[in-house]
């Protein structure tokens, strides 16, 4: 019986907060799966919202940054290759039955299991907020399960970060149903193949690449940016000069490398490398100095952001499009999501004028 349910319809669904452009991270790690998904169409229905909500929550006294932001993200979304006829693209906050659902999954989660959360954890500590926790920031995971199970979500693509709030989500719909009956459907994170890219590090060589740390090569960046990010990027701090033998495993040039490149970008730019294998072992073996794997690295950005660029300065030409385009998802988002919060009261018995 369970699985019936589950199987009727593959439904995907993922997002972003906007608090500030979207980076080669995203790119990686969820936006370039998200777009495959996209193309291949192996799916019924595709949601991809703006967590403008979730924003608020660490910044609550500083809405402009969010709304400010809320458009930039749309932009990197569209300019990736987002296509708004196959894909619905919404805004959080304009969905009324979300904070509606939160409120009712809050009744099924408790204070301890939510501080035991790492995402949360990590990004407690990440935004220093010592004893003086948003109640809104540690609810968190209970509103990202009320934007999934809203939409009947099947697939969640994430970064292997989220994983900890997707677990959260299917504790959440099991509880669910475990008291009121089968209801809301259980998701599915998927995460990107190749492990790179689940946590791009960041330029300055720390774990992750962040918005809030600033040490990202965003999607919207020009050229210009992108090969002064790139020459300055941390490397091997042993590797001093030309000769000496060099650290791939934890080098952020070559774990981009790994991340964004493909045999054919050695053709086009460093045609005396087969592959990365080839220039791997030539700069652990010696002989091979950064400023030359930097260059290639930039060459190998560039022509991923090059067409992102076009198709962002097409839609900033016409911004009118894009506000159309938000405004007729968040409609239609918020049509699917009061359909399941009239299941959700129904079967919480608090559907009384139906």
């Amino acid at each position: 019986m369970k699985e019936e349910f589950i199987a009727k319809k593959k439904i995907i669904l993922t997002g972003d907060r906007p608090t500030g452009n979207l980076h080669l991270g995203h790119y990686v790690g969820s936006l370039k799966n998200r777009v495959m998904l996209q193309n291949e169409g192996n799916y019924d229905e595709m949601y991809v919202f703006i967590a403008d909500t979730q924003a608020l929550t660490d910044n609550f006294n500083n809405p402009k940054k969010v709304r400010d932001n809320v458009i930039e993200v749309a932009l990197d979304y569209l300019s990736v290759g987002l296509d708004p006829k196959k894909v619905t693209i919404f805004i959080q906050s304009m969905v009324r039955a979300l904070p509606e659902l939160t409120m009712y999954y809050m009744n099924l989660v408790t204070l301890a299991r939510l501080e035991r959360n790492p995402t949360v954890k990590s990004e407690i500590k990440q935004k220093d907020f010592g004893s003086s926790i948003p109640v809104g920031f540690l609810n968190y995971p209970i509103s990202q399960a009320a934007d999934i199970t809203a939409f009947d979500a099947t697939i969640v693509p994430v970064g292997d970060d989220q994983l900890p709030m997707i677990e959260q989500a299917r504790e959440i719909v099991r509880s669910f149903n475990n008291i009121y009956g089968e209801t809301l459907v259980e998701p599915k994170a998927v995460i990107p193949d190749n492990e790179v890219c689940r946590r791009l590090p960041g330029t300055d060589g720390k774990a992750k690449m962040s918005k809030s740390i600033g040490n990202c090569i965003y999607l919207k960046d020009d050229s210009d940016t992108v090969k002064k990010k790139v020459m300055s990027m941390y490397t091997d701090p042993n590797h001093l000069k030309v000769e000496d033998p060099g650290n791939t495993k934890d080098n952020p040039v070559f774990i981009y490398l790994e991340a964004l490149s493909t045999d054919d970008h050695f053709k086009k730019y460093l045609p005396e490398y087969k592959n990365l294998d080839e220039l791997k072992a030539h700069y652990e073996k010696g002989g091979l100095g950064d400023v030359k794997v930097k260059n290639f690295l930039y060459e190998v950005i560039e022509d991923i952001l090059i067409p992102i660029r076009e198709k962002r300065k097409y839609y900033e030409d016409n911004i009118d499009l894009v506000y159309k385009i938000l405004k007729e998802g968040s409609i239609k988002a918020n049509s699917k999501a009061e359909e399941t919060l009239k299941k959700v009261k129904k079967a919480m018995l608090i559907d009384y004028f139906d």
